[in-house]
């Protein structure tokens, strides 16, 4: 039954606001199936996740990486169906996301719970070559580089038992003879973490090499959908709020005077109010208990993942001294000498790593704090 003045056919009437303005009805029928129309979106949004992703990824912006990794992820489980043009786009998030935890043997994604990020990563890699018509010497290097640290992880974890067996899993008994397998070999039977091969072909090499070639990637797909139109919106925001200002501050010019200093903090107090208003909402709709358990996982995740945050909580050095800040690679030496040597050896440790002229006090308050910091 058709339906006049706002009632439908089931005789109820439909409330105007659900109605977009320009429209009198939605439109009861389309020539394109709906599931179609969602999967050239879904298209569109997991390209614009992907390229936020390799941006902060090249840019080393561990925060923004991570939600546009969870943003990515959570696009590509809910594709309806993987279409061939969007395989090359999830292998590249694949990759990023499996470098990007490299180091961090706890993290796994994906059925199998025993493969590390880094073989994971060297899967998608793998898949990408195969795309490729023509393969060059980044290529290569790129797949070398991640076989040498999916190795060089665990052994410079002291899991040499591990390193073994990621070995026979990236080189099966076909290419037992590889030179590459065959330099890993020796390297784990010596037990030698710190091997010259090993920080030749270093996690920071790796890393360079992949965003070379997420470089020439985003270069070369430039003309994402949304990116344009967000780019459009974004550059017209900023004119006229560029224009709004301009013509405040040539009005207070005219005038002569600003506000009165009564007005100004009535401003600051509603602004402040606002803002209030809505933290108070979320803790109505959410127990404080939750909040305080979120608010500290957050907390402890961004000091894991943001090694500049660890170094505020290191004591201050004599002014007289020029402060260093602790590096990743540092504090993964003292966790090793600490796992090798015990708490309290640090001049034992001092002798078997290179920390770059710092003292054995100086080891004793980082490993205090890496101890309150739940780091360790």
């Amino acid at each position: 039954m058709a339906t006049q003045g706002g009632v439908t056919d089931s005789g109820l009437s439909r409330p105007a606001s659900c109605i977009p303005p320009g429209c009198d009805e939605y439109p009861t029928s389309s020539p394109v199936p709906f599931s179609e129309v969602e999967m050239v979106a879904a298209g569109w949004m997991l390209d614009f996740a992907c390229r936020c992703l390799c941006r902060h990824f090249c840019e080393g912006n561990r925060e923004d990486f991570e939600r546009s990794r969870d943003l990515t992820l959570a696009i590509i489980k809910g594709l309806p169906r993987t279409e061939a043009r969007q395989v090359k786009t999830i292998c590249i998030c694949q990759l990023l996301v499996g470098v990007a935890e490299g180091k961090s043997l706890d993290y796994r994604f994906g059925s199998d719970q025993t493969i590390s990020p880094l073989e994971n990563a060297l899967a998608a890699w793998t898949s990408l070559q195969k795309m490729q018509s023509k393969q060059d010497k980044l290529h290569e290097d790129i797949k070398c580089l991640i076989q040498t640290q999916a190795v060089a992880v665990y052994m410079g974890k002291g899991y040499f038992k591990e390193a073994a067996e990621v070995l026979e899993r990236l080189f099966p008994e076909s290419v037992s003879n590889e030179p590459l397998r065959m330099k890993l070999a020796e390297i784990i039977k010596r037990k030698d973490p710190y091997h010259q091969f090993l920080q030749y072909f270093s996690f920071n090499l790796m890393t360079e090499k992949i965003k070379s070639y997420v470089t020439v990637f985003l270069n070369e797909e430039s003309n994402n959908f949304l990116i344009k139109e967000a780019t459009k919106e974004a550059e017209t925001k900023i004119s006229e709020k560029t224009v709004t200002e301009v013509q405040c501050e040539s009005e207070n010019e005219a005038n002569g005077e600003k506000l009165p200093e009564s007005m100004q903090r009535s401003h600051k107090l509603s602004y402040s109010l606002t803002g209030q208003e809505f933290w108070n909402l979320e803790q109505i709709q959410r127990p404080r208990r939750t909040i305080i358990k979120k608010r500290k996982t957050f907390q402890s995740k961004k000091i894991l993942q943001n090694i500049e945050n660890i170094l505020k909580g290191d004591r201050c050095q004599p002014s007289d001294q020029k402060r260093q800040h602790w590096r990743f690679e540092e504090d993964q030496k003292l966790k090793d000498g600490v796992r090798k040597f015990g708490v309290g050896n640090w001049t034992q440790i001092l002798q078997h790593y290179d920390f770059n002229n710092r003292t054995n006090v100086m080891l004793k308050d980082r490993w205090r704090t890496m101890v309150r910091l739940s780091i360790v």
